[in-house]
């Protein structure tokens, strides 16, 4: 990406500054999309980092009916799991009238016909996305784009292909599962990309992912090489 031209950081002093800033920013996103289309399509990424966002984007004042929302990433759990990102995303979301999508409506123990139903399932939703929200691990990971041996798949797979399967290797310790997640052809088509982290360890990881291009070491420095989308990253220490 020459120069990162497309790449927009922003600073906060803390972590409540920067929830406050992302929020309003897709609150944005959603209205605008209503706007034009009638709806929005967002894909919300899981975790701790986000949840201050989401709970701060609940108080918005949205046609929360009009908004459909997918995980951007899930880890292969039942629904009601602790792991599971859609219940995190359905318990703050669902109450105010939005549609949170599932992507992987049961467990199953094969990952890649994981990937081939969430493909399926989301097929007919509007695309491409009006906004994806991304976080980044410590090891540079965005959604569930991982090293491992679906990670060429991930990166450089069919554009139609949005969803598939992934074995991360090694397993994160943390949720050592596999996972389904948007390809790197779903997350840069999108109309908006947002990236919020916190603390210098992943600033550091990102700052290096994106210097190093195209062969970076990173998945995210390879997620976002050459793309002409504007990304947008907020970070908070």
């Amino acid at each position: 990406m020459a120069a990162n031209e497309e790449i927009e950081w922003w600073e906060y002093d803390d972590t409540d500054e920067m929830a406050d800033a992302v929020a309003g920013d897709i609150g944005f996103i959603i209205e605008s999309a209503i706007e034009a289309r009638g709806g929005a399509v967002i894909a919300l990424a899981g975790g701790k980092t986000p949840i201050p966002v989401y709970e701060r984007l609940a108080k918005a004042k949205l046609e929360w009916k009009r908004v459909t929302i997918i995980p951007g990433d899930e880890r292969i759990v039942p629904l009601g799991d602790p792991l599971s990102n859609v219940t995190m995303i359905a318990k703050t979301f669902l109450p105010l009238g939005a549609r949170v999508m599932p992507i992987v409506p049961q467990a199953t123990a094969d990952y890649k016909a994981a990937g081939r139903s969430a493909d399926a399932l989301t097929q007919d939703l509007h695309w491409p996305l009006d906004l994806c929200l991304l976080g980044i691990g410590a090891d540079g990971h965005t959604a569930s784009i991982f090293p491992g041996p679906d990670f060429d798949e991930a990166l450089n797979g069919p554009k139609e292909r949005r969803m598939l399967g992934v074995m991360p290797d090694p397993l994160p310790p943390e949720a050592p599962v596999a996972r389904v997640t948007l390809s790197r052809a779903a997350i840069v088509s999108s109309a908006a990309v947002i990236i919020a982290i916190t603390g210098a360890d992943k600033k550091k990881v990102l700052e290096d992912a994106i210097s190093q291009g195209p062969s970076s070491s990173y998945p995210i420095g390879r997620v976002l090489a050459d793309t002409e989308l504007p990304v947008d990253i907020h970070w908070a220490p």
